[in-house]
């Protein structure tokens, strides 16, 4: 079969429409190399391959394209705005990509007549209201513990509030009025979510005006209780409100700035709501072939701000090219007008200052830590006495217990540290329980079977949480499987199980090594096995969790999967279920008082 002939950029670029639009460059083997931008494609594209020199990196890339595809749009806004789709949903090799996979925490008031304060991640379709994003989990539980301490709001889930039937140690500790036993009223208590929304909203300055107007009330009504009640509420807000606001951040706003050294980008975002500062977050986004400042910067603009709630205004420590199609595409996206300033002065000038002064520090000790790794790696290589610094690593762990609902775990990790992707579960089955042996043998076979059909890539090394007994399984499962190339390590623990004393058993001699609690090689080795480990049993606890649900009203007779599956939602676990009398059981659908009396002699011996 003859050779595709390469690629004419010229001819291409020649019937190339000028209109505004996204391109995508791929390889031979169908990989997308690059995705971009442009007011006039042709312009653009053309210069990929119409200037007399290029860079060598974006060199590297032109003589790797086999094609290009072309998606018009009506404006350079909307260009932008499916660029920043394209690049997070397809990833592609060559682009800045933003790292951040994980959804933003959230505070979520439910519906009801006693709603709860509660933290949320992930789709908010709940009902009720929802208060954030906010910058981390953190942020979030510090607020709850704060509104918690100021408006005594409930935080338990429904099937532990509506199977009460005294105070929990919330209430106890004054965190909470106790609304499932009627320490406090439906009016009350719903007034205090007010209040708690108002808090959240930022308007702290109408809330201690209510809150006073309140003392007030009581005091002329002899209800004195009360009034120091309002009257040490009132303090605790003045109290977290000089804390939390911040002169001159007025408006909702964001403060992004960018630092770059040795092909590391960090963007560290301060984030201002209502004059409240939410804290900051930093960000580590990959380089693409365009790799100074005001390109991350305008990159990270358009993905991060894809599926997330925009202020009106973003202060930038470096313009990004394009700013005005930035500004309409976002303002565009925000349903409101977005300013985007990179030319501030006072306050703002001030917190942007801090902001580059936290992107530089926090890149600093990326790099450091990076180093601390690449070192690790390094003593490593040596120890082992390998010709190149390992570039993958896999460890493989077995958690059970005695015997129960066996989970083994593969971690891998590279010289930039874990590659959480790549993080795999096993559920082993037709073993006798507690033979570890059979075991990781099964996980073993599994893994590497897969990475043969082409998923996933070998490592360099191997290890193996155990002894002589576990590798030669690693080693039996290899031959079989005709993998070669592949440096197998048991990890068998030291005395008195110390962490640091273990001794590293060579699969190829059968020989021991014991490099001491003071080698990097055993600070990597053992962070490495640690988050097997943690994987491991992780997933153990969760699948002896569903098992131990499922077994326990199986042995009902009566109750289906149906039913389970009715039981188990409406009391939101096996817990909820346990708790529950046998009144509360009969409204569930499907159960009868005697079916109801069955279930709960079942749970409670």
């Amino acid at each position: 079969m003859q050779d595709d002939p390469p690629f004419d950029g010229k001819a291409f670029v020649a019937n190339l429409s000028s209109a505004p639009g996204v391109y995508r460059m791929l390889s031979v083997a169908g990989d997308l190399l690059y995705v971009g931008k442009a007011g006039n494609l042709r312009k653009r594209v053309g210069s990929y391959f119409l200037k007399p020199t290029l860079q060598p990196r974006i060199a590297a890339m032109v003589a790797q394209i086999a094609r290009i595809e072309i998606t018009l749009t009506r404006t350079e806004a909307e260009a932008l705005l499916l660029e920043a789709q394209l690049i997070k949903n397809l990833r592609p090799r060559y682009n800045i990509l933003l790292r951040d996979d994980k959804s933003y925490p959230y505070i979520h008031l439910t519906p009801g007549d006693y709603p709860r304060l509660a933290f949320h991640r992930g789709a908010r379709n709940g009902g009720g209201r929802y208060f954030g994003p906010y910058p981390s989990a953190i942020s979030v539980r510090e607020t709850l513990s704060l509104l918690q301490k100021l408006f005594r709001i409930r935080n338990c889930d429904d099937s532990y509030f509506k199977n009460r039937s005294r105070p929990c140690l919330q209430h106890q500790i004054g965190r909470c009025s106790a609304p499932c036993v009627d320490f406090i009223s439906a009016v009350d208590y719903q007034a205090s979510v007010r209040h708690a929304a108002m808090f959240l909203e930022g308007k702290s300055n109408a809330l201690l005006d209510e809150l006073i107007a309140q003392m007030e009330q009581a005091s002329v009504n002899l209800d004195f209780e009360r009034a120091a009640l309002m009257r040490d509420r009132i303090a605790a807000v003045k109290k977290v409100q000089a804390r939390h606001y911040v002169h001159g951040a007025g408006r909702d706003m964001d403060i992004l700035a960018c630092s770059i050294a040795n092909g590391i980008a960090c963007v560290s975002v301060m984030f201002f709501r209502e004059g409240n500062s939410l804290g900051s977050r930093d960000f580590y986004p990959r380089l693409g072939l365009d790799d100074d400042e005001s390109a991350v910067i305008g990159s990270f603009l358009g993905q991060y701000y894809l599926e997330r709630p925009v202020p009106v205004e973003l202060i930038l420590s470096h313009a990004p090219e394009g700013i005005d199609v930035l500004t309409e595409a976002l303002s565009e996206h925000a349903g409101h007008k977005v300013e985007l300033k990179t030319s501030v002065r006072a306050d703002r000038a001030r917190f942007l200052e801090m902001a580059v002064t936290n992107a530089a520090a926090a890149l600093a000790a990326r790099l450091a830590s990076r180093q601390t790794l690449l070192n690790r790696f390094e003593a490593l290589r040596d120890l082992l006495g390998l010709d190149e610094l390992p570039q993958r690593i896999e460890c493989f762990d077995i958690s059970h217990t005695m015997g129960e609902a066996t989970v083994a775990s593969c971690v891998v990790f590279g010289p930039e540290g874990p590659e959480k992707s790549q993080y795999r579960r096993f559920n082993i089955t037709g073993i006798t329980g507690g033979d570890d042996y059979a075991a990781m043998h099964q996980a073993l076979e599994r893994r590497y079977r897969r990475i043969q059909a082409g998923e996933g890539r070998l490592p360099d090394i191997l290890l193996i949480d155990g002894g002589l007994g576990q590798v030669r399984q690693a080693i039996d499962v290899l031959a079989t499987l005709g993998v070669e190339g592949v440096r197998v390590v048991g990890v068998a623990k030291g005395e008195a199980r110390k962490a640091g004393h273990e001794s590293l058993i060579l699969g190829d001699s059968g020989r021991s090594l014991w490099p001491g609690p003071q080698s990097p090689a055993s600070h990597l080795i053992q962070s490495v096995r640690d988050e097997a480990h943690r994987f491991a049993i992780t997933g153990h606890r969760g699948r002896r969790e569903k098992a131990r649900e499922a077994s326990s009203l199986e042995e009902v007779a009566g109750v289906g999967a149906k039913r389970r599956s009715a039981l188990l939602r409406q009391f939101g676990g096996l817990a909820g279920v346990t708790r529950a009398g046998v009144e509360e059981l009969m409204q569930v659908d499907g159960i009868n008082r005697g079916l109801a009396e069955r279930i709960y002699a079942a749970l409670h011996g």
